[in-house]
């Protein structure tokens, strides 16, 4: 049993995230998650929402809202919202805890105890019309790089830049809209990543099994022809950590709060502690998970993102826990992703675009928007949900292929041999040639889940089930039980076997199918099968079992039209 830690990108508190934010990183690694369980290993994943810095401020701001109540109705709207698409959190934390306060002012204290940290006078845009500093992202304006008219003072979230606020075209505050902005000096701690720059390269050419998106990305800005450049770690705010040294209070810097970048990482090794607080365990528990000398030496740490958020993965947060010397556990894998986009353009959450979690669950359940994002998830290169591929995919796939196999099986079944496993008649030729396929296609599902090529493993799970259709429409129950009711037997008692095993192989797809099959079966315990053979023989002759309501409806035409037509314009 091996022990295997996964974080998935901690998503802003600014309100409820879009479907591409769910492909892009909570969504794949709920499905690692729910295999590396199924397969019987010790999984810790963890999440939380990203709680300081403006995104939080601003939409508190438009809510009318003090920023610590908003954050905590956030919060929960997010944590209902996961467990709707039931992702399978073992901690889903906030960045606001006091463990988060804790341990990032620890990580600080520690860098600048390894002469890490630097203080640095900064110029840094001030707002007449708000009478304040701006820190980066209550800054807009248009990229330098790319054009784009919405670009942010810390990235471009277009191009994926990485900017100064005063790079910015015709910047604006992001509060006030006004551009009544002046430079002026103020002091802030910056993390000398530059001098770390070495060690992490080493470190990034070490791992010669990343996808090539997560490696390009970061020796990209290891290399370009600006170099690593050292990077501020404090801002003037109100909302969020106070910024000490450890403990003790940071001479010049009473006033100010960490950086958000800086933080929220730290929130994923803060959460695990979260969960062990509320589960009463000690600091074992969690320190077990994520310092080498407490045992974490044999942790596999797997991160899923998207690739916006790879700078920071590969970099800074690496540079943060390389920086302390003190014994934490660096991630092992990261999986990155492209963007998925939305009906010939982008989704997004600043400009309302796009299918959003609520309203996704609204019209259909979990199972239905699991099984589309994972199986078109955006690994090699961006994907586009479209209306017509999403109503092609479930109908074809759910409702004809595994759903129509679920039915027919079971209904025949009830209608000549009652609700129970039939016992008579003998396998042969045609059921070996089966076997052997199936075990092929597990074996090669099993080695694209453990390698996390998802879309590869959506494929193989797909084929298992499209070879049970082919089978029985082969094997034709329905007309041999006329001259043979013994072979029909046979072929009905593989063909529920088969039910069983599509339940288990499926369930870090669609757990919630998974989990009714599984139920109308009488075996919820069912665990991974060792081997084909063994698993289209574990329900035994007699085993009594109820047909299931229909797994999947279809999506009709008259549906996918008014969903269209819906989801046209900005979610206001």
């Amino acid at each position: 049993m091996a022990r295997i830690l996964i974080t998935s990108a901690i998503p802003y508190i600014n309100g409820i995230k879009h479907l591409g934010n769910l492909v892009g990183s909570q969504l794949p690694a709920d499905l690692y998650a729910r295999y590396m369980r199924g397969r019987g290993h010790e999984v810790m994943f963890i999440c939380a929402t990203d709680e300081h810095g403006t995104p939080a401020e601003l939409a508190a701001a438009k809510a009318g809202k003090p920023v610590a109540e908003y954050c905590a109705e956030m919060w929960q709207v997010q944590d209902e919202l996961g467990k709707g698409f039931r992702l399978s959190f073992d901690k889903f934390g906030r960045s606001s805890s006091p463990q988060n306060r804790a341990l990032t002012q620890y990580f600080a204290g520690r860098l600048a105890e390894n002469g890490l940290i630097g203080e640095v006078t900064e110029k840094q845009v001030y707002s007449h019309a708000d009478a304040r500093f701006l820190p980066d992202r209550y800054i807009e304006g248009t990229c330098p790089n790319c054009g784009y008219d919405k670009a942010r003072g810390d990235q471009c979230e277009n191009c994926t830049k990485q900017l100064d606020p005063t790079d910015l075209i015709e910047p604006r505050s992001a509060i006030s809209g006004s551009t009544d902005l002046e430079v002026r000096e103020t002091k802030h701690l910056y993390l000398r990543q530059s001098l770390l720059k070495d060690r992490l390269d080493a470190w990034i050419s070490s791992k010669t099994d990343w996808p090539i998106l997560t490696t390009s990305i970061a020796r990209k800005w290891l290399h370009d022809s600006d170099g690593l450049q050292d990077r501020g770690i404090t801002r003037d705010l109100d909302w969020g950590v106070p910024v000490k040294r450890g403990e003790e209070p940071w001479p010049g810097m009473e006033d100010k709060v960490f950086y958000v970048w800086f933080d929220a990482p730290i929130e994923y090794i803060a959460a695990t502690r979260e969960w062990a607080d509320a589960e009463a365990l000690g600091d074992e528990a969690w320190q077990r998970w994520w310092r080498n000398d407490k045992g974490a030496a044999d942790v596999r740490y797997v991160q899923f993102m998207g690739k916006d958020n790879v700078p920071f993965h590969t970099l800074s947060f690496p540079a943060t826990i390389i920086g302390a010397d003190d014994n934490w556990h660096l991630v092992d894998y990261i999986k990155s992703f492209n963007y998925l986009n939305y009906d010939g353009g982008q989704f997004s959450t600043s400009q309302g675009r796009g299918v959003f979690m609520d309203q996704a669950l609204e019209i259909l359940s979990a199972d239905y928007w699991r099984w589309w994002l994972l199986s078109h998830a955006p690994e090699n290169s961006d994907s586009e949900f479209t209306w017509e591929n999403f109503q092609a995919s479930v109908n074809k796939d759910l409702a004809d292929v595994l759903g129509n196999f679920v039915s027919r099986v079971t209904k025949f079944c009830r209608s000549k041999f009652g609700e129970a496993v039939p016992e008579d008649g003998t396998t042969g030729k045609r059921e070996t040639v089966l076997i052997g396929e199936l075990q092929r296609r597990l074996d090669a599902y099993q080695a694209h889940m453990e390698a996390i090529e998802i879309r590869k493993a959506a494929a193989e799970l797909r084929a298992i089930w499209a070879a049970g259709n082919e089978y029985l429409q082969d094997a034709a129950p329905w007309a041999v039980f006329k001259q043979d009711p013994a072979q029909a037997a046979a072929i009905i008692r593989l063909s529920l076997n088969l039910i069983r095993l599509y339940a288990v192989l499926s369930q870090p797809f669609i757990p919630d199918a998974s989990a009714r099959l599984l139920t109308a079966l009488g075996c919820e315990e069912a665990g991974w099968p060792d081997d084909i053979a063994t698993a289209v023989a574990a329900l035994p002759a007699g085993h009594g079992f109820a047909v299931p309501d229909n797994l999947f409806g279809k999506i009709t035409d008259e549906a996918r039209q008014d969903w269209q037509t819906r989801f046209s314009g900005t979610r206001t």
